[in-house]
């Protein structure tokens, strides 16, 4: 069993990951770091070199090889639900663990952070909305749903962990 932290950009999936992989003695993995790695180059520019479907190609055989593994905490990076094989997968292989913000901590967040290549050009209220209803619904197929917003990473990771579907046998 493996748990994956799922979410829109912004969410805090990197941060309460890590602390939760930390807290119960797992290892973690972030997919987005590990594609990096592996391609020698950054997501900004496997985009702008290869197109968003070749990424999303590559983040599919990521997770493929990653459900393969036990005791796992693994983050994603935000589009992995776009595939419905990518949420299947995860179902199958662990618990899921979603995690949302309000559209203003998304945009708070997000507008800190360079390299996110579906939010260049245009305006940031516009892109972010649009990758939302894109996504609407899709975070929900998970196990946990917790709201990170205005919460800190302690108190987000204690109801993680306390909560009724948060798998007992670690």
């Amino acid at each position: 069993m493996n748990i994956y932290v799922i979410g829109f950009m912004g969410t805090g999936k990197t941060t309460v990951g890590q602390a939760l992989a930390s807290r119960i003695g797992w290892a973690w993995i972030d997919m987005d770091q590990e594609l990096e790695k592996r391609e020698g180059r950054s997501i900004a520019d496997m985009f702008a070199e290869n197109g968003e479907d070749y990424f999303r190609k590559r983040e599919s055989e990521l997770l493929e090889e990653l459900a393969g593994c036990h005791r796992l905490l693994v983050t994603t990076g935000g589009g992995i639900v776009l595939r419905p094989v990518n949420r299947e997968r995860m179902r199958q292989t662990g618990c899921v663990i979603s995690l949302t913000a309000d559209k203003q901590a998304i945009k708070n967040r997000v507008s800190q952070q360079a390299g996110r290549p579906l939010l260049t050009g245009g305006e940031l209220d516009q892109r972010i909305d649009r990758l939302l209803q894109e996504r609407n619904g899709l975070y929900n197929d998970a196990d946990i749903v917790i709201d990170t917003t205005d919460r800190d990473v302690a108190e987000i990771v204690r109801e993680i962990l306390w909560h009724p579907s948060f798998p007992r046998v670690l």
